[in-house]
């Protein structure tokens, strides 16, 4: 069906997210293109945590008080919203953590201690985000073990009939992205999932880039570990779940010490409390979960494959538009994709080409987005990449494209 049919009004969603209306460069309307870095917030968001901390702060668990009794109840009720959202099995299975590279690293530290040594191995793919890389490559130093690639193709998908081979008795767990932030490519994780799980490899699955745009079912995944960050899916900043399963998280140690994350200390030896509270070590971002919670809220509103068709419009036109420029050429094209459109252009810098946009109104993100690997694969320092959210609309892709000529056509002269 066509973007008329959808099941929302882009107009009246548009509506819900105050800075959408800020003008910027002398007067310009905004359209902001950067929802890959971060998405707005809607006003339900904004308002449920100025008023958690005009009315309820307080810290949570263990206090002898009617705030502190309600500021838990909030923060617990989020960690339901959490598990709901993602349909786990228990909330004894969602970790709140700063967000999804604290997530990243607190499984690679603590899957790392007992369970990883020298000469084991772990998967990641070419295309994943640096805090999907680095942690494995740390925790590969601290232990012996040995990280492999599962290669892409030119067209930003993985080549999955490699990772047969990659595979060996000394796999022990394989890490990969949803949804790529750089390329926009949907993995088809379910596959290496059941793939993995035939060798009884575990997996963990960078969701960052995939909950506000696909649908995410961990039990429908079989993944035994999902991340994503809260301000990705028009929640705050600096709050994240880490997903993982009970016999899993049951066997990993602690990734911090300190406060709630124990049972009892002396200094002879220290019990561990019980999960989720295991990883959750001292005062967590209370408000930052009550407006998480709210943004899932917010969001399961609408039907995901609605917004995920009207992404894949404004994809799909953008791509079209571009090509219709000269010199331009899309990195990224995979069969399956979402959300993300990246491209380079003869004879002008991406920076230059962000640069300019931004005179314009237009707010993209340009660099190598956090994944050097991808752009070594395609012969590039960098790309100028547009990303797209549930508010975004086609009017706002022509004005993009425009600005876009604009700049292309002051740079080359």
């Amino acid at each position: 069906m066509g973007i008329e049919q959808l099941v929302f009004d882009v107009e009246k969603v548009r509506q819900e997210f105050p800075i959408l209306n800020t003008k910027v460069r002398g007067n310009k309307r905004l359209v902001y293109f950067d929802n890959a870095a971060t998405t707005q917030r809607p006003r339900r968001v904004i308002e449920t945590v100025k008023e958690f901390y005009e009315r309820y702060n307080s810290n949570v668990h263990r206090g002898a008080h009617w705030l502190s009794d309600l500021a838990t109840k909030m923060y617990e009720d989020a960690r339901k919203t959490v598990k709901e959202f993602l349909n786990a099995r228990s909330e004894r299975e969602i970790v709140f953590v700063r967000g999804t590279t604290e997530g990243i690293n607190l499984i690679a530290t603590s899957f790392s201690r007992g369970l990883l040594k020298e000469g084991d191995e772990i998967i990641v793919t070419e295309m994943e985000h640096h805090s999907n890389i680095v942690p494995w490559q740390l925790v590969a130093q601290q232990t012996g073990a040995k990280l492999k690639v599962i290669p892409i193709n030119d067209r930003g998908e993985l080549v999955l009939e490699k990772l047969k081979d990659l595979i060996t008795e000394r796999t022990k767990l394989i890490s990969v992205v949803h949804v790529s932030n750089s390329l926009g490519t949907i993995n088809p994780v379910k596959e290496i999932i059941e793939l993995a799980h035939q060798a009884g490899i575990p997996v963990v699955v960078d969701g960052a880039q995939a909950v506000a745009h696909i649908p995410v079912d961990v039990q429908a995944l079989d993944c035994d570990f999902y991340v994503f960050s809260g301000h990705k899916i028009y929640g705050p900043t600096g709050i994240g779940v880490v997903y993982g399963k009970e016999k899993w998280l049951d066997k990993m140690p602690p990734y911090q010490g300190g406060g709630d994350m124990i049972k009892e200390v002396t200094f002879e030896k220290t019990t561990y409390n019980e999960l989720p509270y295991k990883f959750e070590a001292g005062t967590p971002n209370i408000a930052g979960a009550i407006g998480l919670a709210e943004a899932l809220k917010w969001f399961k509103q609408f039907d995901i494959n609605a917004v995920h068709e009207h992404e894949n419009e404004l994809v799909k036109y953008a791509t079209e538009l571009l090509k219709q420029i000269g010199g331009i050429r899309i990195i990224g094209e995979a069969n399956n994709k979402t959300a993300v459109v990246s491209f380079i252009a003869d004879g002008v810098h991406p920076h230059d080409i962000g640069t300019g946009l931004d005179m314009e109104g237009v707010a993209i993100r340009t660099g190598h987005h956090c994944t050097q690997p991808v752009m070594c694969h395609f012969g590039i320092m960098a790309t100028a990449r547009a990303s797209f959210a549930i508010y975004n609309t086609k009017e706002e892709v022509e004005i993009f494209v425009s600005a876009l000529k604009k700049v292309l056509k002051f740079f080359r002269q």
